[in-house]
């Protein structure tokens, strides 16, 4: 993606935002750039992506995080390397939302839970 298409891009994801209405859900998927077996190969992201696990397999690429309400609009995402640890961004995607949050067992730790 070039940054003339990067903008704009971000501009509507921003118009699609929904509110927060006290409750919402925090998950995650994987965005894969290649296949295992040519990640020695590949370059375009070579210094963006990263090797990662979910519960499924091992993939090459993004995590794309998200935020919803429980009216399935979105309140927040974020994008982070395959190897980037479920728990930290948290923090970002919840800022300035209130009330409560539900997220799988990746998400969970005592020190965020006190937050």
């Amino acid at each position: 993606m070039d940054a003339l298409s990067f903008a704009p891009l971000c501009a509507y994801l921003k118009h699609c935002f929904g509110a927060c209405t006290g409750i919402s859900f925090v998950d995650a998927t994987s965005l894969k750039v290649c296949h295992n077996r040519r990640i020695g190969q590949h370059r375009v992201f070579a210094d963006l992506a990263a090797r990662g696990k979910t519960s499924v397999d091992w993939f090459f690429g993004f995590k794309l995080h998200l935020v919803v309400n429980e009216l399935g609009e979105l309140l927040n995402i974020q994008l982070t390397p395959g190897n980037t640890d479920d728990r930290k961004p948290v923090r970002a995607l919840l800022q300035g939302l209130f009330g409560k949050v539900f997220a799988d067992r990746g998400y969970v730790s005592q020190k965020l839970a006190e937050d």
